[in-house]
């Protein structure tokens, strides 16, 4: 019986370790609930010589905030048996491992657990692409861009003593979108891959179909934040800036405006170049990336934000950027003027979620910052007004929580929240305004 009580508590134990150190967007984020990044395994036909199968490999982003950037996404995974791979379309492996045993023709790689990698587009030849290949690893959330969310290679595998047929998956996958952070479950099979052929008239079903899930937990990834949000409001000068190391902390030797600082926690790989380095001008928040919530109009029946967003590294453009922004009032979303902008659906939220990214050719690049002044880009945001919510007080008016690229942006506690001045609660319209001067004049006159 005690022994049944120490196991009961030592579960409520450590369901509360694990409660206490999950936060909302590790364990359940309900403005994403079903974002994950899917790999497909499809056999499409059984090869004699060399003995095995050609497959294709597909790594599809069905998150829809979250993409992978630069360097991209590496995958790996671990042979069952004593597979090779022979050859490949779309990717290659990053090492090509011992492959002396073999006299006649060499594999492309002999690794027990290979690790592939994206072709950039200008590295590959037409008679080495596939269909969604050779982006640099590159994959765009599925609500901005669907045909660029996923990636596509192709496998000739070969299998030990001639036992194609019985191919096994693969263990351990592993993915790397670029940095860590990313759990995946194991390959296993599901109902084959159905593709339409001559039109749609004609069904084609692959030979046999594994797949896994991966999901990210920034938990796991155990790197500092790397954006932070400041807020402001009209009539008021007090602008309530990011925490103070929101991102980390600046050295106390670092006394001016112009100094750099690597980044704590920033995650650096042999693959880090120096377009991704974390290497920030020093500030209070530390962050490589602010964005900034300004409340800038009141009108009769709409109401204006300008949205801003900075970029602090100094060696790191941010390419195909995008913003989150949680707060209920953006239901009523009229027009974002210098971004696209599109609402998510999101699951046991009383707040609107919505989903803002650059023009394509005009503000879809973040570009670095230098000596001088930091990259941004901005636009201001006009919202209609749902009279049963709408307030300026009690900080309302700013959001609930805003991310940067898939990653929660540090909020200022609610009690720093700038305040309207009495009685500008409410601006009054132009017509307004004119039609009390025309009055005036009328009465002076007579």
């Amino acid at each position: 019986m005690a022994a049944a009580l120490s196991l009961v508590w030592s579960f409520k134990l450590m369901s509360v370790v694990l409660l206490a150190i999950c936060s909302l967007s590790d364990c359940y984020d309900p403005m994403d609930p079903n974002g994950n990044i899917t790999v497909t395994f499809d056999i499409l036909q059984w090869t004699s010589n060399p003995d095995g199968y050609l497959a294709r490999v597909t790594i599809q982003n069905y998150y829809q905030y979250r993409h992978v950037d630069k360097p991209g996404w590496n995958i790996g995974w671990t042979w069952a048996n004593n597979e090779v791979i022979w050859s490949m379309k779309g990717a290659f492996a990053t090492d090509m491992g011992n492959c002396s045993s073999f006299k006649s023709q060499t594999p492309h790689s002999c690794k027990k657990d290979p690790v592939i990698a994206d072709l950039l587009l200008e590295q590959a030849s037409p008679e080495n692409m596939t269909a969604g290949c050779c982006r640099g690893g590159t994959l765009y959330p599925r609500t901005i861009s669907p045909s660029n969310s996923f990636s596509s290679f192709e496998v000739l595998v070969g299998t030990p003593e001639g036992h194609a047929s019985s191919a096994h998956a693969p263990k351990n996958l592993t993915l790397l979108a670029p940095g860590p952070g990313y759990t995946c479950g194991p390959l296993s099979d599901v109902d084959p891959t159905v593709s339409s052929d001559i039109g749609g008239r004609r069904h084609v079903q692959v030979y046999r179909t594994w797949e896994s899930t991966c999901t990210y937990s920034s938990f796991l990834a155990n790197k500092a934040p790397m954006c932070c949000v400041s807020l402001s409001t009209f009539y008021n000068p007090i602008i309530t800036a990011c925490p103070t190391c929101s991102c980390g902390c600046r050295e106390a030797d670092k006394s001016t405006d112009s100094c750099m600082s690597m980044r704590e926690g920033a995650q650096l790989s042999s693959s880090s170049s120096a377009d991704n380095m974390d290497i920030v001008k020093c500030s209070d928040h530390m962050c490589p990336v602010r964005v900034h919530w300004h409340v800038k109009n009141n009108y009769m029946n709409y109401w204006k934000v300008k949205l801003t967003v900075s970029n602090y590294n100094y060696q790191r453009n941010y390419t195909d950027w995008n913003v989150l922004v949680q707060h209920p009032n953006l239901m009523l979303l009229e027009k974002a003027y210098s971004f696209n902008s599109t609402l998510l659906p999101a699951v046991g939220l009383g707040d609107e979620v919505g989903l803002f990214w650059g023009l394509k050719y005009y503000n879809e690049l973040l570009l670095n910052a230098d000596e001088d002044k930091v990259g941004s880009v901005s636009t201001e945001i006009l919202l209609r007004k749902d009279f049963e919510s709408f307030t300026l007080r009690n900080g309302w008016a700013f959001p609930r929580r805003i991310y940067f690229n898939g990653e929660d942006c540090q909020m200022p506690p609610p009690d720093d929240f700038p305040i309207l001045p009495n009685g500008s609660s409410k601006q009054k319209p132009f017509h307004s305004l004119v039609l009390a001067l025309i009055i005036f004049s009328f009465k002076t006159l007579l």
